[in-house]
């Protein structure tokens, strides 16, 4: 009777093992996905922010159709890059950062072009919506570290022993990092300096 107690105890021990592993990798992941969330929920913002900044342009100025045009296209380009948050792989973050290098890109030219409009440097609603937009960089920033960090520790969880074992077994791969690439590196360009300059 007893040497049956050895192997019931060992099969214990590993459903128990394999209950543990598995709620922790479902806890990180969960924990990414909800750090990616908020890093879609930060360019969603800025995309709204600029729809709402191209409106005001188009309203104020005889703008040069060619930079608004280029603008617009980017944004459309950068909303329709979506991500599964349980599967990021390193082509698909790549794809999802260039889009937004590229509206950060054609942002700063509209910006540099508004300094031929006085009036439109003066409208408030302009003002304002370049202050939004410059704290959305920001939060963009912040939230891209937070994720990389989430990320982090699910990938630690994924490759120690002995989750590494369940990880493979239930299907949780590894998940991709923000980098600081040209894309990311634009996001300073969006500072808003206007007054500063006229002040000289």
């Amino acid at each position: 009777m007893r040497k049956w107690l050895i192997p019931v105890g060992i099969i214990v021990v590993l459903v128990l093992l394999a209950i543990s592993s598995y709620n922790g990798l479902v806890n990180v992941q969960a924990d990414t996905k909800t750090a990616w969330s908020k890093v879609e929920s930060s360019y969603q913002r800025r995309n709204d922010l600029i729809g709402n900044l191209v409106k005001t342009v188009q309203g104020a100025a005889d703008y040069e159709k060619g930079t608004l045009t280029a603008v617009i296209e980017a944004r459309a380009k950068a909303t329709s890059v979506t991500i599964d948050p349980t599967n990021i792989t390193p082509e698909q973050l790549a794809q999802f950062q260039q889009a937004q290098a590229g509206l950060s890109s054609s942002l700063s030219r509209l910006l540099v072009t508004v300094e031929q409009y006085p009036d439109l440097k003066a409208n408030q609603n302009f003002l304002e919506l370049q202050s939004q937009i410059e704290g959305t960089e920001n939060r963009i920033n912040v939230e891209r570290d937070r994720f990389n960090d989430a990320a982090n520790i699910y990938d630690k969880k994924t490759r120690s022993f002995p989750s590494v074992i369940f990880a493979k077994l239930f299907g949780f791969g590894e998940i991709a990092r923000f980098k600081a690439d040209a894309g990311a590196e634009k996001a300073p360009e969006v500072e808003f300096d206007f007054g500063k300059k006229e002040a000289k």
